[in-house]
């Protein structure tokens, strides 16, 4: 014998609201990440600089080219603030940290390993995700200024190139004997997933002031 029209109607009204319930809890979760990415990414942009140099613990290798020299690897812990990275005509300010893997890429830029450390001679890879840090990068053109703030100096860079370039095209990275800026970032910049190409920014340094 089956259910009555009554009975019907109050299993449909609880399945409704346990669906209502689980949508909303849902939402709520979603809601809290969302808030949490926001407030991490914002205390990032806005982190300043360490007071003093700090001890490196866990690290990465970094040796300085520069006229075919070794002046030594410098360690530093991935993670770590590394420099502050401002382009004023696309109103970007961006904190970067060591490494280029996707825990520091959520959170700030991130210095791409094995290129030179902000501040010593070479190429200096920095990378950061097209839509969330980098997102002003696709208006910056050649001609606009980037300045790369460090422990203790600032670098002023103009920007001399864009290109795209393929994701194993690491060739953008190769060491230079002019002081070089090179930003990484996907592209294209509204490309739904993963993007298939890389934007590249390639900037030289111009001036160099000890803080």
């Amino acid at each position: 014998m089956g259910l009555d029209l009554a009975t019907r109607t109050t299993l449909v009204r609880t399945r409704i609201s346990f669906v209502a319930r689980v949508l909303i809890a849902l939402g709520a979760i979603l809601g809290g990440w969302c808030i949490t990415v926001i407030v991490e990414a914002r205390f990032y942009a806005v982190m300043p600089p360490p007071l003093q140099e700090p001890t490196p613990t866990v690290a990465h290798q970094h040796t300085p080219v520069t006229d075919g020299a070794s002046h030594g690897a410098v360690a530093v812990r991935r993670g770590h603030w590394v420099a502050r990275l401002e382009a004023p005509t696309a109103k970007l300010t961006a904190t970067v940290l060591e490494g280029s893997d996707d825990a520091t890429l959520n959170r700030a830029a991130g210095h791409i390993e094995d290129t030179p450390l902000p501040g010593n001679p070479g190429n200096v890879g920095i990378a950061g995700h097209r839509d969330t840090t980098f997102r002003p990068v696709r208006l910056l053109k050649r001609g606009d200024p980037l300045i790369l703030t460090t422990i203790d100096r600032i670098l002023h860079y103009r920007i001399t190139a864009t290109s795209i370039v393929g994701p194993r095209d690491v060739y953008v990275l190769d060491p230079t004997e002019q002081p070089t800026l090179t930003l990484v970032t996907c592209y294209p910049f509204t490309f739904i997933g993963h993007a298939p190409k890389r934007y590249i920014i390639t900037a030289v340094l111009e001036t160099e002031t000890r803080r």
